[in-house]
């Protein structure tokens, strides 16, 4: 049914429902606006982070630009600071924004301006002028030196210690300055300089700004250390390379100073930056140059004129020889004026350095600038070291000069010793050799040797005179012979038992010999004397013919030449008596011989018959009646036997002295030898109840020897062997040894007493024992090992003893198996 409008029930439902569905429509509408909205601030934003992202990475990326820009400048400057800090302060005042910078190095209380970039004209001239700052109170660079910490000021105009101070107060005005950030520039914690970099407007670095211009003086502080080690290591280098060349000429120089002391003065001036330089030596009072180089020419000719000189006192040189410490003078001009250096040389910087040789001084090197510029610590050291090389090198000429001059004397001396060696008999050569010598050495014109003759002396021996000279003189000194006295050197040195030396003969009021001068032509005379025990036997005299001392070297190596010529006549003297004395004892030995052989042989004969007739009395008692004297009988033959033995031993001995006793070798079965002596020996080993023992090797042979004194050799050992032992063993060994050489070795030993080292060692003298206190007890005459030795010799073998007081001895015979042969 149709509503009041007109329109029915359906017909409103159907608006309902349309007036909602719009109502929805503008709220989707109105959501779909806001989010749009929402969405655009977002992308906004997000925009905006982007560009400041950007901004920061183009900011990081442009300091990082900045940072590997300048460690490339300081790594390819080496050593340069000048393009370094350049680098810094392009990069920190473009960064920073700033209008222009200025890098300083601290000295002391003070800043050096060493870099700047921006400034103005004027600005840059006025530090040019004035680059040194001692920064006034509340200023930037006072407030780093107090503090070692950044310091930024907004406005320099308005800070009193800018505006106030007549010193930066220009500075300021000229570059109208206004914000500033002055940053320090510090190694461990020691201000090294610092970094300022200003705006001419008002406006405060940021933190960002001020890390980094921090950043840009670290890397100035590691430039400059690098600078500093760079500058360090080439320095080293230099002087390294300088003492090596130095060094170089020293070793191929040998004895010449002059190239050595060019190359030191050469290579001090150059790493000194000096101008010219010289060398001095020391000689007492006075000093002479002996290097200069450089020099200019009129101080050179100065320098030439002068020569040797002493040192004006109070003057530099003498300041140098006076307190023997090196001498530095920044300006020469402002005290030493006058001062040849300065006024003929233009010398303004200077120093001196001692030569030094164990704290005597020995002279001194001297170093130039022409401009005031004092010299470093660095290059004083390095001219001290130049100095000590100078001193070592002197020194090694010195001692080269000594070596070659004592290889002379050497081979001089060895020359004449040869000569004396070789000349035993013939003193005149000996004697010419050494006169040649001392002129050849000693540089002198004439040598005339004189020797004692009773109470004067009489020419010898000359050398240098022509032949003419030499016959005229020697025959006009053969008629003058020289006594002790004034009146000749010969007499004077004779007189003063010392060498003396006359400087001019025709100066010398004493001298009284003109026309031996007038002849040798002679001025300057030297005379050593030749002693003997302290007794004067001969003098050398040596001749100059000009005005020139002997040098007390020359002096020295004469003497030598003098005790070599005592030696020489002293050897010749000796020869002479130890030819009359060995014709004496020859002849005195012929004489003993001769008497020892006459009177063994009349010796012999009645004991011969005094033996014989005791023997045939004591085996025939019964025939003779001497039943009761058997006794005395036997004793007389005993001491009878015992003498002849004696007898033969002395005659022996005698024999083999005058070299007369004759081996007779023959081929000898040393069994039946060994045989025989035991037999004749075992009576000797039962007079002490000793056990006698035998130790023969198996098929010993056959030996060459003299049997008979092959027997006597063992007999007299086994003898000995039984006197010192008492019941005890004796053994004879024997054996043949075959060691390089064939031997055949016999050793007899003992358990007796034994013998002390020292015993032993006196054993095989002749008529010698053991001890005073042996011979006693045991009787003997000490002949018996001597002569035993003697024949193991003569039969080309030898006898050795080893022994141990208490334990016994042990005698070993060694003879080759061709003994006596």
């Amino acid at each position: 049914m149709p509503g009041p409008t007109g329109r029915g029930t359906s017909d409103c439902a159907d608006e309902v429902t349309l007036a909602r569905k719009g109502a929805k429509s503008r709220r989707r509408i109105t959501g779909l606006r806001s989010k749009t909205t929402k969405a655009r601030t977002h992308v906004d934003r997000l925009r905006a982070a982007n560009a400041d992202l950007k901004k920061k990475l183009a900011e990081a990326l442009e300091q990082q630009t900045a940072t590997a820009e300048v460690l490339e400048v300081i790594s390819s400057s080496l050593g340069e600071l000048e393009p370094v800090f350049e680098a810094l302060l392009a990069n920190a005042k473009q960064l920073c924004g700033a209008k222009f910078g200025n890098l300083y190095l601290r000295e002391g209380d003070a800043f050096r301006t060493v870099a700047l970039h921006g400034a103005t004209p004027e600005y840059t001239e006025a530090r040019r002028r004035a680059p040194l700052i001692r920064p006034a109170a509340n200023t930037g660079l006072r407030r780093v030196l107090e503090t070692n910490q950044a310091v930024q000021i907004a406005d320099v105009q308005a800070v009193a210690g800018y505006l106030d101070n007549p010193v930066q107060a220009p500075f300021v005005q000229l570059s109208g300055a206004r914000s500033l950030l002055s940053v320090p520039m510090l190694k461990d914690d020691e201000l090294v300089g610092a970094i300022e970099i200003y705006r001419q407007e008002v406006c405060p670095f940021t933190d960002k700004q001020i890390e980094l211009v921090r950043n840009f003086a670290t890397q100035a502080v590691i430039a400059i250390e690098n600078a500093r080690l760079l500058g360090e290591l080439r320095e080293s280098l230099q002087q390294q390379t300088a003492t090596a060349d130095v060094l170089g000429v020293i070793s191929s120089s040998p004895g010449d100073l002059e190239p050595v002391f060019r190359a030191m003065l050469q290579n001090s001036i150059r790493i000194c930056e000096a101008k010219f330089g010289q060398m001095f030596l020391s000689d007492q009072n006075t000093v002479r140059m002996v290097a200069h180089l450089g020099v200019p020419a009129a101080l050179a000719e100065f320098d030439e004129r002068r020569g040797a000189f002493q040192p004006m006192a109070g003057g530099l040189l003498e300041r140098v020889l006076r307190t023997k410490q090196f001498v530095h003078v920044v300006d020469m001009s402002s005290e030493y004026a006058e001062h040849p250096v300065v006024r003929l040389g233009g010398g303004r910087s200077y120093i001196a350095v001692p030569m030094l040789k164990e704290n005597d001084l020995i002279g001194a090197i001297t170093i130039y600038r022409q401009e005031v510029r004092p010299f470093t610590d660095k290059q004083i050291e390095l001219v001290k070291n130049f100095a000590n090389q100078a001193v070592i090198a002197i020194e090694n000429t010195r001692l080269l000069n000594e070596l070659r001059e004592s290889l002379q004397q050497q081979t001089a001396t060895a020359d004449v010793l040869k000569v004396i060696s070789r000349s035993t008999f013939d003193l005149q050569t000996v004697l010419d050799t050494l006169a040649e010598a001392a002129a050849r050495l000693c540089e002198a014109d004439h040598v005339v040797l004189f020797r004692r003759d009773g109470e004067v002396y009489r020419w010898a021996a000359s050398y240098g005179h022509s032949k003419k000279e030499h016959e005229r003189i020697k025959q006009y000194m053969l008629t003058l012979p020289l006594a002790p006295g004034r009146g000749s050197l010969v007499g004077r040195t004779a007189l003063e038992g010392r060498a003396v030396q006359i400087a001019d003969v025709l100066a010398d009021p004493e001298y009284a010999l003109p026309e031996v001068q007038k002849l040798g032509r002679y001025r300057t005379m030297l005379g050593v004397p030749l002693v003997r025990e302290g007794m004067s036997i001969g003098v050398i005299v040596l001749q100059r013919r000009q005005v020139r001392a002997f040098t007390d070297k020359q002096t020295e190596l004469v003497s030598t030449f003098a005790d070599q010529a005592v030696i020489a006549i002293e050897n010749v003297r000796l020869f002479d008596e130890i030819q009359e004395k060995s014709r004496q004892l020859a002849l005195a030995s012929e004489n003993k011989s001769q008497f020892v052989s006459s009177m063994s042989h009349e010796l012999r004969t009645p004991l011969n018959a005094i033996i014989g007739l005791t023997e045939m009395m004591v085996k025939n008692a019964t025939r003779f009646g001497t039943e009761k004297a058997q006794e005395p009988l036997q004793r007389v033959n005993r001491a009878g036997t015992h003498l002849l033995g004696l007898i033969n031993q002395v005659l022996d001995l005698s024999k083999i002295e005058a070299g007369k006793l004759e081996l007779n070798p023959q081929t000898v079965q040393l069994a039946p030898l060994i045989n025989e002596v035991i037999g004749t020996a075992g009576q000797l080993a039962e007079q002490n109840k000793n056990c006698l023992v035998v130790d023969a090797q198996e098929n010993l042979g056959a030996l060459t020897v003299d049997a008979m004194r092959l027997r006597q050799v063992l007999l007299n050992l086994l003898s000995n062997a039984c006197k010192f032992t008492k019941e005890g063993e004796v053994k004879l060994a024997a054996r043949k040894v075959a060691n390089g050489s064939n031997f055949v070795e016999f050793a007899v030993s003992d358990t007796g007493i034994g013998m002390t080292p020292e015993q032993q060692a006196k054993l095989f003298g002749e008529f010698s024992q053991a001890d005073a206190t042996t011979a006693q007890r045991f009787g003997g005459t000490g002949l018996g090992l001597a002569i035993t030795r003697k024949l193991a010799r003569m039969m080309g073998g030898d006898v050795t003893v080893t022994s141990e007081p208490g334990k016994g001895s042990v005698f070993t015979v060694r003879l080759p198996s061709g003994a006596g042969s």
